[in-house]
Parts: C-alpha cells; structure tokens; sequence
C-alpha cells in the first residue's frame, strides 16, 4: 500500500475521530463547564481561557491504529469509531495523571493541567477523561456493533486499563532504586506502553469482523510494536538529532531517566558501576561526553537497537500469521513501517 493511500485514510478518519472525541468531552452545563475545559485543554483544543486553540495534540497513534485495523478486515471504520475514541481517551487520562506522578510540568510545550489547575482538579479532569472513555466504548451499539462483540471489546478494555496501572506501578517503584533490570524495565513498558497498542488493534480487528485467532495475532503484532516503539523513544532520548527531536543531545542521561540503555549500562559487567557513579552524581553537561562513552563501551546502542529490532520481526510475524500473502500490501503494515524508521 503506497504512503498516499495510508495518508489519505488518516486524512479523512482523522478529522472525524477529532469530532467524536470533542463530542465526549462536550458540557452544556455552564455550572461544569470548566471541569470540560481542563480535558479540552490537555487535548490542545483550548486555551488556559478556554478559548478554542489548536495546539500540538499527539500523533493520535492509538485510535488510528484501531480503525485501520477495522477496514483491514474488510469492516466500516465508522464502527470502530466510538472504541478509537475510548482508546484515545483512556490514553490520554493516563497523561494527565503520569504528569502529577511524575510531576512534570509541561507536555507539549505547554503547562500540564496540574500545573496550571491544581493537583485535586487535574486528578478529577483525569478520572472524568477515564469514565468518558467507558461511555465513548458503549456508544458501538449506536454504530451496529452486537452486543456480544461490544462485551467482547469491553473486556479487552477493562483488561488494558488494569495493565496500564500495573505498567505505571513498576515506573513509579523504579524511581526508589538505582538499579533495575532489563527484564523488568520490559516488564514495565509492557504494560504502560505495549498493552494499549495490542488493545487498539485487536479492539479494531475485533469490530471489523476477524475471527478470534485473527484478534489475537493482532493483539501480538501491536503489542510488539508497541515495545519497538517505546525502545526507538529510548535510542532517540540519547542519540536523537537535537534538531528533529526538539531536545537536547542525550536529554534522557540528563534527565536520569531509567530507559532501556541507561539500565543496560547499569547493568553492565564491565562499566556498570562506573556508570552507576556518574548516573547517581549531581549530572551536568559537561559529564555527557563520559556517559556516551560509556554506553559506547558497553555496546549499549548495538544493544538497544537490536532490541528494538527484535520486537519489529515479532510484531510482523505475528502481522503476517493474521493478513497470510497481503500483509506487506497492508495499512497496518505501511503505518508501524514508517513510525519505526521516524526521527523525532
């Protein structure tokens, strides 16, 4: 499938995805209406006024994956709609709640809602965000879908949700120890990442009429993708170009943040403790050139990229257990091929 077709389909589902969502997120309610205006906020609709904006809002991955995979099926992406929007939905109440966890005070370029609203309102934004997305998925009866098949995708989104906090679990405990392994670094972004890609494309897969086998392979491949996805984020927080990923030259060893490579480093036989010395210092600048070094000695870049290409083979594999012959021809195939290859 050539890029302009799978633009194309992105370019007409898009916008529509973007209704459904502010739909959602609507109040009438005057009394209310700020407690919206947080949500639409954080989308990048509004303003700190509330006044209607256009921010950068996230690439919308998510919702997009599940209604491609949909018409993959041979199914009506319009189907799919009400589920992509849950999906995002969900996604993005996690953010909101990752921010005041983490206490991060921008995303985006802009203030996070907690930061601008208050921890006790950015809590309640993220828990209205979290029950619309349970009232988008129960909108699919309005759209034909069986009862049996909207209990099926409700299941599979109550699972996800469950796994999203354990994924958010095993970060916020890593944050207490220098030391984790790469083992339960997986784990972690397995869950936190990885479990709501699967979700998207088997819930769409699941809409658009596969068999179950079909849903489960596809629950594969985006799970997999998923983990590809998140270790490409890692190598770029290290060794992204500054000018196409818009932060520093190795931001993540600045940051001390426990990505793939800075664990595998730590973890090292050779250079681990040396790294665990300079990780667990006061880090400047001036020290980056000792860390690449390091990671270099380490074989960390081989390591991590070699990971991620593991996890890219996994997902196709699984891919072409569900499409058979037409899978290089497919759109979700076109999509995870260019989103693995990104620079930014």
């Amino acid at each position: 499938m050539s890029s302009q077709e799978l633009s194309s389909f992105i370019g007409r589902w898009l916008p529509r995805l973007e209704d459904e969502m502010r739909d959602m997120l609507h109040s009438k309610e005057a009394a209310v209406a700020a407690h919206y205006g947080m949500m639409g906020y954080h989308m990048g609709w509004l303003d700190e006024q509330f006044n209607t904006q256009i921010s950068p809002s996230g690439k919308r991955l998510r919702p997009m994956l599940c209604l491609l995979a949909c018409a993959e099926m041979g199914g009506d992406p319009i189907q799919a709609l009400p589920a992509a929007t849950a999906i995002e939905l969900l996604h993005n109440f996690s953010l909101i709640h990752d921010d005041i966890e983490d206490g991060d005070e921008t995303r985006r370029h802009r203030p996070t809602v907690w930061k601008i609203w208050g921890v006790p309102q950015a809590i309640n934004a993220g828990d209205g965000m979290f029950t619309l997305a349970f009232a988008a998925m129960q909108r699919l009866v309005r759209r034909g879908v069986s009862a049996d098949h909207t209990l099926q995708a409700l299941n599979l989104f109550t699972q996800t949700c469950l796994k999203l906090t354990e994924g958010q679990h095993l970060d916020m405990s890593f944050e207490q120890r220098i030391i984790v392994s790469v083992d339960e670094y997986m784990r972690m972004i397995q869950g936190k990442t990885a479990a709501l890609v699967g979700a998207s494309v088997a819930i769409g897969a699941l809409m658009g009429g596969a068999a179950a086998s079909q849903v489960s392979d596809l629950q594969q491949f985006g799970e997999a993708i998923g983990l590809a996805f998140q270790i490409q984020d890692d190598i770029l927080g290290i060794w992204g170009n500054p000018e196409e990923t818009g932060k520093a030259a190795g931001n993540d060893i600045l940051r001390r943040k426990k990505s793939l490579p800075i664990l595998h480093a730590l973890n090292h036989d050779r250079v681990g403790e040396q790294f665990e010395t300079l990780f667990d210092s006061e880090l400047s600048p001036t020290q980056l050139p000792k860390a690449l070094d390091l990671l270099e000695q380490a074989g960390t870049r081989q390591f991590t990229e070699a990971a991620m290409r593991h996890q890219h083979e996994l997902g196709l594999a699984a891919l072409r257990q569900a499409l058979d012959e037409r899978v290089e021809n497919s759109m979700l195939f076109g999509l995870t091929d260019g989103l693995l290859n990104r620079r930014s």
